[in-house]
């Protein structure tokens, strides 16, 4: 069985469309089409479920691209070990990170990392937590930060730990109290962020165990617009502390969290047992331990 007609269902799955695949991975609609069909008859059994849009995995779908997620990843790091062996002057750090808090927290460290390691490249993208911890998995970069917990199939290591601070309108009941329970906002609609922030869980979790469900009143994924609708009177947002010190806004008081469980805690992870590239290894070290050496 051949990897291409596998990278090519994997694609169509996370792109949503033969179309969007196809560009991903640099070949025509009907090149991807093909590769999809020529494995469904090879294994005689239909993968996708071409009714639906965007297609939809059948059943025999849903075990092939499990495999085939792994498959890739194996290819990955086959190549990764190969490349070290070789002894490679030059290498890649694959790196992911979530949108929120990373500049403040590693923007410094890139800086240490390239003044230290200048033939290294450095591949980064940004995505939500739960899209990070998809990509590690798949092999499409080798370390993601993400908040905890963190599921079984990761190692992982820690990066910060800050208590979540609530942001409500200046004119809000709870307003300038030292500290606030989720229980006292129960009647104050939350504003979250994106579906596949972590940050989302910890709130919603922790509201689980208050023993009420939170009225959402708005989604995004951008800090500063989160709290400008906090300042109109929308509602009541979280941020990390690291964050929350950097938004400030005439209109929005800053109250610590004192729910337990509710602390946002950033982890880096790559794939349990997975080979670690010599650049994702430097980076590990770098960070694991990021007071600047002196000479």
């Amino acid at each position: 069985m051949e990897l291409r007609p596998l990278r090519a269902l994997v694609e169509v799955v996370r792109q949503g469309g033969f179309s969007q695949a196809a560009k991903t991975i640099h070949a025509t609609q009907p090149t991807v089409s093909k590769a999809i069909k020529q494995l469904e008859d090879e294994l005689g059994m239909p993968l996708l479920d071409r009714q639906v849009y965007p297609p939809r995995l059948t059943e025999a779908g849903e075990i092939v691209y499990r495999r085939a997620l792994s498959m890739l990843a194996e290819r990955d790091d086959l190549r990764a070990e190969l490349d070290a062996l070789r002894g490679l002057q030059r290498g890649v750090l694959r790196l992911g990170l979530p949108r929120l808090g990373s500049s403040s927290l590693f923007a410094p460290l890139f800086a240490r990392f390239r003044s230290r390691y200048p033939r290294i490249e450095i591949s980064l993208v940004e995505h939500g937590s739960r899209r990070l911890e998809e990509m590690v998995m798949a092999g499409e970069i080798e370390l993601a930060a993400t908040l905890r917990p963190v599921p079984d199939n990761f190692d992982w290591q820690p990066v910060a730990r800050e208590p979540l601070i609530a942001l409500m309108p200046a004119d809000h009941p709870r307003a300038g109290a030292a500290a606030v329970g989720l229980v006292e906002l129960r009647d104050t609609p939350f504003i979250l962020f994106e579906t596949g922030f972590a940050l989302n869980r910890i709130i919603q979790d922790a509201c689980q165990r208050a023993g009420f469900t939170p009225t959402v009143a708005a989604r995004s994924g951008q800090t500063d617009f989160i709290v400008a609708l906090v300042a109109a009177g929308l509602g009541v947002a979280f941020l990390p502390r690291i964050k929350a010190d950097e938004e400030t806004h005439a209109g929005v008081s800053r109250v610590p969290l004192r729910d337990p469980g509710t602390d946002w805690e950033m982890v880096q992870v790559w794939r349990r047992g997975g080979y670690l590239s010599h650049a994702a290894q430097a980076w590990l070290t770098l960070t694991r331990d990021p007071r600047p050496t002196t000479t």
